[in-house]
């Protein structure tokens, strides 16, 4: 299809893209012969229509499940089959996505020292059951873009000197000015090895087994080109650029969020929504708060970022009964434009990050915050900084424990606590992420800590799905509990137009001890006000607080009280919840 006479073509934008990632940087060929490469890999046409533009592809239906393949295991059956049927039988029509985090041989890192990108771990089954996934919900799946494994055939081609692999990663001199390189590890950022060429020294930005990627040589990003097309044909629809912050690197800079590393989001960004219109990329960036928001672009880089902040605020709100740090953060974070959103998430694999809380928590905050995490049985992984020192760079703890009281202890209203975290979550714009083990209350793994000598492991228990569905069917455990309230403020929250992740938001300003915002519907006739008690007290509420208006009639969806006099007041339990709607139920 021709486009208009003064619209450039796909070539054209792809081309522009390349100037830009590669103006410091001799390529082998012309920027247009590159285009028209990356075009035949992706199977694009030169001058292809381009899709709608500021197109939501999400709704208020939409949650992501976060597991690992294998976080399910049956007897005599491959872990991504005891997934679906998993999914199948419990997940009640209420997730609509599955983020498989890396399903790819590995060798390290729980699958983010990749040796095959092409390939499905055999222990884990095959692309025809990741297809199978890809049938009945959205499949997310990782760009492990940054760095593979330092035993992939890449890494022992580029050893040996020969393709594919010769010129694929990056290299510098213990003589550079490295000192600025931002990094999220203790451990040497550099790497001697021996090739074919001589003593090189191999940069890793996360460990030595994870070695890093460099694109400026042209056939790395063709390589993650064709693997991004070889995705899109087995099922996956929703792209996490992991790690992507770090792509591109200059010695004697910080190597981190350069511009470069943007452009070739945005060169991503147009190849995928050209060949899957409704294809979403999701940049996770752990990093400060500000430079976390700069991957939306102008709306032409992610389609969504990983709300980072909000892990670490909600957990210090939660333990201290004080929202103040919470809300000025929500109410600093600029309306997503149409589409983008938000991935909201406040529990994952990996640990509770604490870059992203910098510059909201006081030192002093995080400080007690890190404690409290460790009086809990929690763990502290470090980063290095430019003089040498080290810092915490997350808490690695699994969130039913991470809630199990406040700064002076545990208590009684660990469940209840937990519950109002993810009410608060699911009510904020934006698409929610929930991790399984938090869907399970799965609490801390020790024995796999001392088995792997990994902190993060304390977050990445396995089930043996027998036991689960023992656990799951005694409605007197914590884990049936939990699965079953989360479930049901799931169910109601895919019902309501107000919870559209581009849906309205304003903060509320109701004390120290009640975190409120409110929501209304993309065609204004819902209004949703949620409300939560984050204190361990009962909190005092009047209605005429938060301005309802005479003529509806209002309804807390979850407990289905109907308030019929808006000057009434009302006494919040502790860390209870308020979804107070000017619509029903079933709307």
């Amino acid at each position: 299809m021709q486009q208009g006479d003064n619209l450039p073509t796909l070539r054209d934008r792809v081309e522009q893209h390349l100037q830009s990632i590669y103006r410091d940087v001799p390529l082998p060929v012309a920027p247009a012969t590159l285009a028209g490469e990356l075009l035949a890999l992706m199977g694009l046409a030169a001058e292809q229509s381009p899709p709608p533009q500021h197109t939501n592809h999400w709704s208020q239906c939409d949650t992501v499940l976060i597991t690992y393949g294998d976080s399910l295991l049956a007897e005599g059956e491959k872990p991504l089959v005891t997934l679906k049927r998993f999914l199948d039988e419990h997940s009640d029509g209420l997730l609509s996505a599955v983020h498989i985090l890396p399903f790819y041989p590995w060798s390290s890192d729980d699958g983010f020292a990749v040796l095959d990108y092409s390939s499905v771990n055999e222990a884990l089954g095959d692309w025809g059951d990741i297809g199978a996934i890809a049938e009945g919900y959205d499949l997310m799946a990782d760009l492990v873009i940054n760095h593979c494994s330092s035993r992939s055939l890449w890494f022992e081609n580029f050893l040996k000197g020969q393709a594919p692999g010769r010129g694929y990663f990056f290299t510098a001199s213990p003589a550079d000015d490295l000192s600025a390189v931002v990094r999220p590890r203790t451990s040497p950022l550099l790497k001697e090895v021996q090739t074919s060429e001589g003593t090189q020294y191999v940069w890793c930005t996360f460990s030595h087994d994870q070695v890093d990627l460099d694109f400026r040589n042209p056939d790395v990003l063709k390589q993650f080109v064709s693997i991004v097309r070889h995705y899109l044909d087995k099922g996956v629809r929703l792209f996490r650029l992991d790690a992507v912050a770090f792509l591109w690197k200059v010695p004697g800079t910080s190597c981190l969020n350069l511009e470069q590393t943007h452009e070739v989001v945005r060169l991503l960004r147009t190849l995928v929504e050209h060949a899957r219109a409704d294809a979403v990329l999701i940049t996770e960036t752990n990093i400060p708060n500000r430079e976390n928001l700069a991957y939306f672009g102008n709306a032409n880089e992610a389609h969504c970022v990983y709300n980072f902040s909000l892990p670490p605020l909600l957990l210090n709100t939660l333990v201290t009964g004080d929202c103040g740090y919470l809300k000025q953060w929500v109410m600093s974070m600029p309306p997503a434009q149409n589409g983008t959103a938000y991935f909201n998430f406040i529990a994952s694999h990996d640990g509770i990050g604490l870059r992203p809380a910098e510059g909201l928590l006081s030192d002093d905050e995080l400080d007690s915050l890190i404690a409290t995490m460790q009086s809990f049985g929690g763990h502290v992984s470090y980063r290095a900084l430019e003089d040498g020192a080290s810092r915490p760079y997350e808490i690695n703890i699994a969130l039913v424990d991470a809630l199990q009281g406040t700064v002076a202890g545990p208590d009684g209203w660990a469940l209840e606590r937990f519950v109002c975290a993810h009410a608060i979550m699911l009510g904020l714009e934006g698409i929610p992420g929930l991790y399984l083990h938090s869907l399970l209350g799965t609490h801390n793994d020790h024995q796999r800590v001392e088995n792997t000598g990994h902190a993060r492991a304390i977050n990445r228990h396995q089930w043996r799905l027998a036991h689960l569905q023992a656990v799951l069917d005694d409605p007197r455990s914590s884990h049936s509990r939990i699965f079953a309230r989360l479930k049901a403020l799931l169910a109601i929250r895919r019902r309501q137009a107000a919870f559209h992740p581009n849906a309205t938001q304003f903060t509320l300003h109701l004390g120290s001890a009640i975190f409120g915002v409110w929501r209304q519907s993309l065609d204004r006739r819902q209004s949703i006000f949620c409300l939560s008690n984050i204190s361990a007290e009962p909190q005092p509420l009047n209605l005429m607080d938060i301005n309802l208006i005479d003529a509806h009639a209002w309804q807390d969806l979850i407990s289905g009280e109907v308030f019929e006099h808006h000057d009434q007041q009302l006494m919040l339990a502790p860390y209870q919840t308020l979804w107070i709607s000017n619509l029903p139920n079933h709307y």
